[in-house]
């Protein structure tokens, strides 16, 4: 089975070798990146593994101010795109979290019984208190995470798709393919392979809807989304501004919204030993190692530059003390008269910076 990765980045090159690695585990066979504006030595890491067959990696083609649906239209041309058996459009952030079988995509496929596409629920993983970035699996720091089942006030959660070569599409969207609704509907599933519901499958030309309810939808696969990382690596990616789309950047309410800690998930443990081994064999490769360790230095200097800076040490101080609880949960927290829990929470939490420690609301 071949199995495409696409993907959009700009400096992410300390997280590079862990994605990949990552995705080789679970059975992604070639790798489509599109990288733009670096300064990290992203590209160059890119250029080197692409030396080497691991990858292939072209400068974003955007003329617009959105990169990555740019790249996508693109991305549709290119051999490892129509050769592949199955097509994922993710972030370097993102990781497939596959519960059934050999914890593969092909074991996630069969499960859903063979569709034409999986939309995979989104669960939104906490910084918890960690302050420093370290060079090591982002998997094996950040283990907590919202309720899988709200996000906020949410029921509804945001998806990311793996899209067979023969699904009717029409074109790649970065959440989830759009098809001719007027066509015959193909098979999709969520990650527990039952059909997705019908207002997410017919709005497709209409209101690009990327969410659905979550409750009972991870059966066989979760989508881990570490968009938070170290407090060190969000002042970088917020410096970096989004590499989807331009002026978008990442703030107090991004963090908040996304820092809930009131969940334990390690069950992505399960593939430490492989990722660790796989991601020593990508090292071992001429040039590689070299340039993941500049990738380090360098997402270390930028951020020492930022803190040198009083706005970014404002912004280090506004989101070490932000409220734990997310602002969408706020509202019933008061009404609930869970004030002094949060500030409960914070306060441990503040305590034992770069450690993982609960949640305080279940």
């Amino acid at each position: 089975m071949r199995i495409t990765a696409v993907t959009c980045v700009k400096n992410e090159g300390p997280f590079l070798l862990e994605w990949i690695a990552f995705h080789r585990v679970i059975g992604v066979t070639d790798f489509l990146f599109y990288s733009n504006d670096c300064t990290d030595a992203t590209d160059l890491l890119l250029d080197q593994l692409a030396a080497h067959g691991i990858v292939a990696h072209l400068p974003n083609p955007a003329t617009n101010r959105n990169y990555q649906m740019q790249a996508l239209k693109k991305a549709r041309r290119h051999p490892l795109i129509r050769k592949a058996d199955w097509v994922w459009v993710a972030d370097v952030d993102e990781f497939l979290n596959i519960h059934v079988g050999d914890h593969t995509i092909p074991a996630l496929i069969e499960a859903c019984g063979d569709p034409q596409a999986i939309s995979v629920t989104f669960q939104f993983m906490a910084n918890n208190g960690i302050d420093a970035f370290e060079d090591m699996p982002v998997i094996t720091q950040f283990l907590h995470s919202h309720n899988p089942d709200i996000w906020g006030a949410d029921i509804a959660i945001e998806v990311k798709s793996l899209v067979q070569k023969g699904f009717p599409l029409d074109y790649f969207g970065a959440h989830r393919p759009f098809h001719d609704d007027s066509m015959a509907q193909p098979r999709w599933t969520d990650g527990a392979g039952r059909p997705v519901p019908a207002v997410f499958r017919k709005a497709a030309n209409k209101r690009r809807i990327r969410a659905f309810p979550a409750k009972g939808a991870r059966r066989f696969a979760t989508l881990n989304h570490y968009a938070l990382r170290s407090l060190d690596s969000y002042l970088v990616k917020n410096d970096r501004g989004d590499v989807n789309r331009e002026h978008r950047t990442f703030d107090d309410t991004y963090w908040r919204e996304r820092n809930d800690a009131a969940h334990f998930d390690d069950s992505i443990l399960r593939y430490e030993a492989p990722l660790r081994q796989e991601m020593d064999r990508l090292k071992a490769l001429d040039g590689v190692d070299a340039l993941h360790a500049q990738a380090v230095r360098l997402h270390r200097a930028r951020r020492d530059e930022l803190l040198a800076q009083e706005s970014y040490c404002q912004m280090q101080d506004q989101l070490r003390s932000a409220p734990l609880l997310p602002l969408l949960k706020r509202p019933f927290a008061l009404n609930w008269g869970w004030h002094d829990a949060t500030a409960h929470c914070q306060s441990g939490l503040t305590q034992n910076r770069n450690h993982n420690a609960d949640g305080c609301f279940a």
